[in-house]
């Protein structure tokens, strides 16, 4: 990745907006949102919005289309990127700077850029067998395969997890009931929480496993109120 130098106006170019890129992270809340657009009506947009060479948003979705929703000019700085999966990488490591982001919804990111890091692992992998075959070795010396990616550590890796974490994420995403889900999303539940009970609900009968799991999730959230009163009454 690097920074080009080149910046269009939005009067010269219009970019593209990729819904795999403007929904990567979280939404800003409505009061973040209102913040930001107060301030570029008194100021402008005074920040570049970031496009790669395709002129592809890569960072500064909000300000963008808050300067198309009011009509007001912005710039665009070119930021050249090997491929979208480390302009997803750019972006992320940009804003965790910027946005007080949980493990869970770090984890959400990163199921996200799972398909980028299987795709560059298999052009990886093909790389690799292209240039035994162009060297010949392929004739001489018995195959080789290069080492499969491990995906739950490239996830982790990508937003700063734990492997551990990740695999918990992992297992939510694809076993956890909806009940688990949401209440991971408002904060009502940890991640080890929406693990145990995802894992537990999973050892009854298929029909019965929602009803259970919402009934868990209520309960986990009755011992949370009880832990903050029991710590008020202490202070």
């Amino acid at each position: 990745m690097h920074n080009t130098g080149t910046i269009y106006s939005s009067t010269e170019r219009i970019p593209t907006v990729l819904p795999e890129m403007a929904e990567l992270l979280p939404p800003l809340t409505g009061e973040q949102l209102a913040a930001l657009e107060t301030d570029i009506l008194k100021n402008g947009c005074y920040s570049p919005v970031i496009v790669n060479e395709d002129m592809v948003v890569i960072d500064g979705h909000n300000r963008q289309r808050l300067c198309e929703q009011h009509g007001l000019p912005y710039q665009m700085a070119v930021f050249s990127f090997e491929d979208m999966l480390e302009a997803k990488q750019w972006a992320l490591d940009t804003q965790k700077g910027r946005r007080n982001l949980d493990k869970w919804e770090l984890g959400k990111i990163a199921l996200r850029l799972k398909p980028d890091i299987e795709a560059r692992a298999r052009a990886n992998q093909q790389e690799y067998h292209g240039n035994q075959y162009d060297s010949g070795l392929s004739a001489t010396l018995p195959e080789v395969h290069s080492d499969p990616v491990d995906t739950r550590r490239e996830l982790a890796d990508a937003v700063g997890l734990g492997e551990r974490t990740m695999g918990k994420v992992m297992q939510i995403d694809e076993h956890a009931p909806t009940a688990v889900k949401e209440a991971l999303d408002s904060g009502d539940l940890s991640i080890n929480q929406g693990y145990n009970i995802t894992r537990q609900v999973r050892e009854l009968p298929e029909e019965q496993r929602d009803e259970a799991a919402a009934l868990a999730v209520e309960l986990e959230k009755a011992k949370k109120e009880i832990r903050q009163c029991d710590a008020e009454a202490d202070r």
